[in-house]
């Protein structure tokens, strides 16, 4: 759905489902994308308005900001996540969902729907790019961008996929933009902070979950806040996230202690002392990348970096932007 749609069938579900009028008013070129007036309870409430199809984390610092500039904000999306939803709430930031479902709050008046289902929209064929396949591969472009030129089965084989995936991997970035051509055969990427930002999306979603091994607890409970001694196996284990983000930063402290291996479940219980608990503070995933010479002890930036921001924390995503600002921006 285009963006005047979406505010159109929220708009038509908060009159049905809650017989709330709504009186919508577009900008031409300019932010945010318009102004809404509610009829409610004899009050006329005005907010403006930014409008997204899927509002993401990497999203939350441009609607904070918009909300100090234009206030009162309100976010109107087909669907928040509920994560979202709650960071909306927790900062006062109104929101409207195509279903009906909102969040208001002012001295006055406190709205807050969320019983209406998800709004059901047509699935298109997704590009090849963002499969769990050529999530793999997309990763291994972002990491160094000289990969997009290799031969077809280099790529393939330093990132674990068949020659045939390849293609339709290359295929998809360039339909998407996400490709520019420099010369016969050869390319360079493009828009890569969106390719970025679309691969985070997708990473946590569909490639992420197919890669964990499990959840688990230390045996010894100082074992935890002594994580840095952990005498990880190096060439096989590297922390990610949370630990990941404090190494580089020296700014988190981890809640939540994330691994990536080669290591298999026996070997990470003996080694580690671990104990299997779907509570636990611990998520250990397999490796999907070769790891190279120069990652130390944690996972390459650009996972640590993702991972903080798919947390939905304020300090992780914090520490994510100074990873961004000091090490990804200039190749970004």
């Amino acid at each position: 759905m285009n963006e005047q749609e979406i505010i159109h069938l929220a708009l038509e579900n908060l009159q049905k489902n809650a017989q709330i009028q709504g009186k919508w008013e577009a900008f031409d070129h300019r932010e945010p994308d318009g102004q809404l007036i509610l009829d409610l309870d004899k009050q006329h409430i005005k907010y403006y308005v930014e409008i997204k199809n899927e509002l993401r984390n990497h999203h939350l610092k441009q609607i904070m900001t918009f909300n100090q500039d234009y206030p009162p904000l309100m976010v109107v999306a087909t669907r928040l996540f509920p994560k979202i939803k709650e960071e909306l709430r927790l900062n006062n930031i109104a929101y409207l969902e195509a279903n009906g479902n909102i969040f208001l709050k002012n001295r006055e008046t406190t709205l807050w729907i969320d019983t209406n289902k998800p709004i059901e929209t047509d699935k298109k064929t997704g590009s090849r790019a963002f499969t769990k396949t050529g999530l793999k591969v997309v990763f291994q472009f972002l990491i160094d961008e000289n990969w997009v030129n290799k031969p077809y089965r280099q790529i393939a084989e330093q990132t674990g996929t068949g020659i045939g995936n390849i293609t339709n991997i290359i295929k998809g970035l360039n339909q998407d933009g996400f490709l520019l051509p420099i010369a016969k055969n050869e390319y360079k990427l493009n828009n890569k902070k969106e390719l970025l930002n679309k691969w985070i999306a997708a990473y946590d979603m569909r490639l992420k979950p197919t890669l964990k091994i499990g959840t688990f607890r230390f045996l010894k409970e100082y074992d935890f806040t002594n994580w840095k001694n952990l005498p990880i196996q190096v060439g096989k284990t590297w922390w990610g996230g949370e630990p990941a983000g404090d190494f580089i930063t020296n700014y988190l402290r981890p809640a939540e202690l994330t691994l990536y291996t080669t290591e298999t479940r026996n070997e990470l219980i003996t080694n580690y002392r671990l104990i299997p608990d779907e509570k636990g503070n611990i998520k250990i995933f397999n490796t999907f990348w070769q790891p190279e010479e120069g990652y130390d002890n944690v996972t390459p930036l650009l996972l640590v970096y993702a991972d903080l921001m798919n947390t939905n924390d304020r300090r992780c995503i914090e520490t994510a932007q100074k990873i961004y600002d000091e090490f990804l921006q200039n190749k970004l």
